[in-house]
């Protein structure tokens, strides 16, 4: 999702009936060999888990912290409102926002523990690769810009999870996002990080071709830590709540962990079902997180769950997002780190 111009929707809703195509079949997985020593918040048996084996299930809302840097009291207001987790906008440079240095990005996992949230950091340059208009930054650009961040990442195993690039594949070329987040996770590896790592869909993140989907299985095992999880999001591909249903249960069944990464009450590509995304996330256990916490333009402000970054404004989908059923107030549990 991007705040501050119309999102480049994903027309093709028709094609939601793909999710269905090449799915992930039902069957326990191979674990990818690994010598390496897991540490902080990490994936066991398809599932999220702090340190202490104890299951961490997300529930968080997006900031746009890179596009409104001076707008830090909203960590705090996202915590007061009952969020575990808070998922962080952060650009590389690569399409018109000046980079998040590293001084800046400590100073956000500082806040984000100041305030008892896990913190989710991702790169949104590489929004919508490929398509006309769309994010400038390649899922290997953004890797390079985590490598720039490491040394004040390290360490921080237990309260930071790397996002590492926002729906880094439009609807062009898309069939490219395996090989090229294979690379990406690769890549960290190599260079030393333990964090768990999420990696977003193509498409716009909503996947509506399958593709991560059907090859999420070989991403998995390029993470020689096996600490890799899945994020979808939910806009208007996620009409009906079979769509939703399928998707979600593909993951599980598969046993290979997923997080519904942003998703809205509406959208201008179609009306996702909300109350479903919700209610069969908290009945499977799967995170979820919302977008997003305040300043969308562009024709997308119904987005903002609070008006003009004051927590005592609720919007209307605010106001869904946080006291509905199955919403923060009523699922979200703090992080076992922070007790």
């Amino acid at each position: 999702m991007r705040t501050r111009q119309k999102a480049l929707a994903v027309l093709l809703l028709g094609l939601a009936t793909l999710l269905g195509l090449g799915g992930l079949a039902p069957a326990t997985h191979a674990e990818p060999p690994s010598t390496a020593q897991a540490t902080g918040l990490t994936i066991q048996d398809g599932r999220l888990v702090e340190s202490n084996g104890n299951d961490f299930v997300i529930r968080g809302v997006s900031h746009p912290h890179a596009w409104y840097p001076q707008e830090t009291q909203s960590f705090a207001d996202i915590k007061a409102k009952g969020a575990n987790t808070v998922r962080v906008v952060l650009s590389s440079g690569h399409s018109g926002t000046a980079a998040n240095t590293p001084e800046d990005v400590a100073n956000v996992v500082s806040t984000c523990k100041e305030n008892k949230l896990i913190c989710v950091l991702e790169v949104h340059d590489t929004t919508g690769y490929g398509d006309p208009g769309a994010g400038q930054a390649s899922l290997d650009q953004a890797a390079d810009y985590w490598i720039s961040l490491q040394d004040v990442l390290a360490g921080e195993e237990n309260y930071v999870i790397v996002n590492i690039g926002n729906e880094p594949y439009g609807n062009n070329n898309a069939a490219a996002w395996t090989d090229a987040t294979v690379g990406a996770v690769t890549k960290l590896r190599d260079a030393g990080f333990q964090h768990t790592l999420m990696v977003d869909a193509p498409n716009w993140g909503q996947d509506h071709e399958g593709i991560m989907r059907s090859t999420a299985q070989q991403v998995y095992d390029a993470d020689t830590t096996g600490n890799t999880i899945f994020s979808v999001h939910m806009y208007g591909v996620y009409q009906d709540a079979q769509t939703i249903n399928d998707y979600l249960n593909s993951f599980v069944d598969a046993g290979l962990p997923l997080v519904v990464g942003e998703f809205g009450h509406n959208h201008s590509d179609g009306d996702p079902d909300e109350d479903t995304i919700m209610a069969t996330t908290t009945e499977l256990g799967l995170g979820y997180m919302g977008w997003s916490w305040s300043g969308n333009g562009g024709g997308v402000e119904y987005l903002d769950m609070v008006i003009g970054f004051d927590p005592n404004q609720l919007s209307e989908w605010g106001e869904r997002f946080f006291n509905g059923a199955n919403g923060i107030a009523e699922t979200s549990q703090e992080a076992t780190i922070y007790q």
